[in-house]
């Protein structure tokens, strides 16, 4: 008798964003002449930049042709991408990040989710609440949680994220191994200073613990102040691993691009307290069970580095923001706290009532879809999270609509 992995039965009904996909369709299905403006999932909606689809035709071009055709690439990444990575996303802002410690992958979710394969079952795991269900969801497929009760599972330490605490958590009361960090954060768009930062770094230090750091938005940063990378913080070679994203700034959601940096230095332990360099750990977990990212991607990648392409990706971001700062000040002239939108495409908005009620009351009064923030997390409850990617028209448009129907 085959038996299953009976870890997945604690799953909560089905993904988040799942939820939303019925909730919408059963609306539309009813409501076949109402144009749906969709503000929930954080998906991009602008072409590629001009200068990353030139590379792609030019490498599929390359595909057709004996001389430049390219069978398996190296599973870590082809070397002119990971160059350009460590040179352009860290030396550039003083963060020590060599080529050979970049990992180019098909998307910062699936490291994310697959990173804790690393790590012991009996490892202590805290992550953020609100929270990007990823972290939490693949934490429970694994087998380090118990039971579901309250709104939380047992044996995950929760780090609250609330208005009292700006929505950067504090550090936990017990000691942890394995840290979730997001930051500009999903779902809240609050951000972390370098200092704020540092406490986390030595606390790890401190605790022998390891920050998975999740900075798929950092493009979207405008205050120079804060940082960028995990790595612009001393010490955080040892004790962090970063994940990074095109899908964001360059629109790479169909296309399937994204990276993790896995610093030489960062050690975990093995069961007799020996130090283990994670490094060589997801090297082989990449090699075994990933083939790399096509040639052409991967081409198109590396030309968001270029002057044209460096050029396009910040009109991009700044169309993106365009949209954050409306739709904050929207909410700000109806009255709701609120935080985000401005370094991160995402506005957290406090709804004064159930997350999923007010979700459904924006999508049958005005056509606008959110993300409701229970689907987040308990602290979430109370909140819905608006995304700035759509067009400035169909922002405007949704945004009139959210005004008359909450007037």
């Amino acid at each position: 008798m085959l038996k299953i992995n009976e870890h997945y039965l604690k799953l909560q009904a089905s993904y988040l964003f799942s939820d939303i996909a019925k909730r919408v369709a059963k609306f539309q299905e009813a409501h076949p002449d109402m144009d749906v403006i969709k503000l929930g999932i954080g998906d991009v909606t602008k072409p590629l930049p001009s200068a990353c689809i030139e590379a792609f035709h030019k490498a599929v071009d390359e595909m057709a042709t004996e001389s430049g055709f390219h069978g398996y690439g190296p599973e870590q990444g082809y070397a002119f991408l990971r160059e350009a990575i460590a040179e352009h996303d860290f030396q550039a802002r003083g963060a020590e990040v060599d080529a050979d410690e970049v990992f180019v992958s098909d998307g910062a979710k699936c490291d994310t989710g697959n990173i804790q394969e690393l790590f012991s079952l009996d490892a202590r795991v805290a992550i953020p609440d609100p929270v990007y269900p990823v972290y939490l969801d693949t934490n429970v497929m694994a087998g380090r949680t118990s039971e579901f009760k309250d709104g939380c599972y047992e044996g995950i330490t929760y780090l609250d994220s609330t208005a009292e605490n700006n929505y950067v958590p504090e550090l936990p009361a017990e000691p942890v191994d394995l840290i979730y960090l997001c930051f500009p954060n999903n779902p809240t768009g609050s951000t972390i200073s370098k200092e704020q930062l540092k406490t986390w770094v030595d606390y790890a230090r401190d605790n022998k613990a390891l920050i998975l750091f999740d900075a798929a938005y950092e493009s979207f940063i405008r205050d120079d102040s804060l940082p960028h990378s995990i790595y612009e913080v001393e010490g955080a070679r040892e004790v962090a691993i970063e994940f990074r994203s095109f899908s964001k700034n360059a629109g790479f959601t169909g296309t399937r691009c994204a990276y993790t940096v896995v610093p030489r230095e960062c050690m975990a332990y093995d069961s007799k307290g020996n130090k283990q360099p994670v490094h060589p750990l997801w090297n082989r977990r990449h090699c075994t069970k990933f083939n790399g990212v096509s040639y052409p991607v991967q081409r198109a990648a590396e030309a968001v580095y270029s002057e044209a392409g460096q050029e396009q990706v910040r009109e991009l971001v700044a169309g993106y923001l365009k949209n954050a700062d409306l739709i904050a000040g929207v909410m700000e002239e109806l009255g709701f706290a609120f935080v985000g939108g401005d370094n991160s495409p995402y506005i957290w908005v406090k709804s004064e009532r159930d997350s999923w009620e007010f979700f459904d009351q924006l999508l049958n009064e005005a056509g606008v879809v959110c993300t409701p923030g229970a689907g987040f997390g308990k602290c979430g409850q109370g909140y819905i999270r608006f995304s700035a990617f759509n067009s400035l028209e169909n922002v405007e448009r949704a945004m009139a609509r959210v005004k008359k129907a909450l007037a």
